[in-house]
């Protein structure tokens, strides 16, 4: 991922798991886009942080802001 200058940055996780988690992604066995519950604009940003930290009213299981 360095040479893709790409950054991972997790929170609430246990960061060991995160190889293991890259792993099942790239090998197609955890369907990514599958995980996504909510999507907002950048511009609700705001109730996207609401929605998230309300996950156990919302069922949010991921929140995915777009620019």
């Amino acid at each position: 991922l360095w040479d893709r200058n790409i950054t991972i940055t997790t929170r609430l996780v246990d960061t060991d798991s995160t190889p293991m988690l890259l792993t099942l992604l790239q090998s197609n066995k955890i369907d990514a886009k599958s995980l996504i519950t909510h999507r907002f604009s950048l511009l609700n940003a705001l109730v996207a942080y609401q929605t998230f930290e309300n996950a156990a009213e919302t069922h949010a299981l991921k929140v995915l802001i777009e620019p």
